[in-house]
């Protein structure tokens, strides 16, 4: 059964701990969206997504299967994420020590490949194109286009 919610669709398996959430936005199967979770309008996050306490994400925003979004990764307006994007929020874990999130941004309208990997603290300029399976280590100027492992800038869009 689906269900729908101040115009709002959530699938019956997602666990779903925000109210902050914009009309027209869908939450699908198996998703788990922690408290203070900041959806915009439109928002379309598929299965099998984690959003952990405190992410942003702006509208018309799309988060295909199997993303996790921890906390400090704020996402503007208009961005794609592939499927299997990898966040991280700590450049030095270990177990049962929890560093202060690095902050992540996402700028508007920029796309993230399948599987790429994002380190913390960078910033994904907009309408940056990251390539599927790119580690991203340092920000991704605007238009830029980056593949590779480092990423590096292969091109940059035209306006």
């Amino acid at each position: 059964m689906l269900r729908w919610t101040q115009q709002v669709f959530v699938h019956p398996t997602a666990l779903v701990h925000t109210k902050k959430i914009g009309k027209g936005s869908r939450i699908w199967a198996f998703c788990n969206v922690g408290r203070n979770v900041v959806i915009g309008r439109q928002a379309n996050i598929c299965d099998r997504c984690f959003l952990e306490d405190g992410v942003i994400l702006g509208d018309h925003v799309t988060l295909k299967t199997g993303v996790s979004l921890w906390r400090g990764v704020s996402v503007e307006d208009d961005v794609f994420i592939g499927p299997g994007v990898q966040f991280c929020n700590d450049l030095f874990p270990r177990s049962k020590q929890y560093a202060e999130a690095m902050p992540t941004l996402l700028r508007q309208g920029c796309s993230l490949g399948a599987g790429s990997v994002i380190l913390p603290g960078v910033t994904i300029g907009s309408y940056a194109m990251v390539g599927a399976g790119a580690v991203v280590t340092r920000s991704v100027p605007d238009r830029a286009v980056v593949v590779g492992n480092p990423a590096r800038v292969v091109r940059v869009l035209s306006a």
